[in-house]
């Protein structure tokens, strides 16, 4: 880190930059941006230029009716956010989203319904128009994260599906493979350890420089490890499993 660190966080609709000053451990707020509703995720663009933000009045057990996508250029000096191009509506509130690795595309995970849209981002960065997705998409229960592989082939989904309550069988999660080509998305296969019963993952992580994917299973309090080959960039080989404990 730098004495230029700058962080964002957020509150209700609020997005805040702070100054991370490492020398003295201090944090300076310097200046806030405002969204259309409660701030659900950010993700930068692949260049740092970009910051993309999602927001929505919905929450658990609450629709909501207005929900956003919002780009905005992010100073190179100072951190500060302006707002860039026009904001675009959304069908649901979005509950994560992330940008491609080619950052031209931005995607958006929904969890109630459990769906994905995909944007095109404009050459200037600001949000395009979305990318019809032809065939159905099995997008599972309760989507929660969305991402690109390193080499741009596939996408996946995390469905966290949800625990058996009131008389309601457990929902099953899943990982959801697809094929990613110009922002189209296509079913390749689905990651379900016993018909994804028990399991309930919700983000997972790519290790920087080895095939290695992380998943973190919330329902089980579990840490999953998959290799991803290299020969089929599409497929998790499942490697081991550790389990998280939680104190009580």
């Amino acid at each position: 880190m730098t004495a230029n660190t700058v962080f964002y966080a957020s509150t209700g609709p609020q997005l805040t930059l702070f100054g991370l000053d490492v020398a003295k451990a201090a944090l300076e707020k310097r200046n806030a941006v405002v969204l259309p509703a409660n701030v659900q995720y950010a993700w930068p663009h692949p260049s740092k230029r970009y910051l993309y933000v999602v927001s929505s009045d919905g929450g658990p057990g609450v629709a909501g009716t207005t929900h956003r996508a919002n780009a905005f250029r992010i100073d190179p000096v100072s951190g500060s956010l302006q707002s860039h191009g026009e904001p675009q509506s959304l069908p649901s509130r979005p509950i994560h989203v992330s940008v491609d690795a080619s950052g031209e595309y931005l995607l958006t995970a929904y969890n109630a319904p459990s769906s994905v849209c995909v944007h095109r981002l404009n050459a200037d960065g600001s949000i395009g128009e979305a990318v019809h997705q032809g065939d159905k998409l099995d997008v599972g229960i309760y989507a929660h994260q969305i991402r690109t592989t390193p080499d741009n082939s596939a996408a996946i989904l995390v469905t966290r599906g949800n625990n058996a309550a009131d008389g309601k069988p457990e929902d099953p999660g899943a990982l959801k493979l697809f094929a990613f080509k110009r922002g189209a998305l296509s079913n390749l296969a689905s990651i379900a350890p016993a018909s994804g019963l028990g399991f309930g993952p919700r983000h997972f992580d790519f290790h920087p420089s080895a095939p290695w994917v992380y998943v973190s299973v919330e329902r089980q309090n579990k840490l999953y490890t998959y290799q991803l080959q290299s020969d089929i960039p599409t497929s998790f080989n499942p490697t081991a499993c550790w389990v998280a404990s939680r104190s009580s």
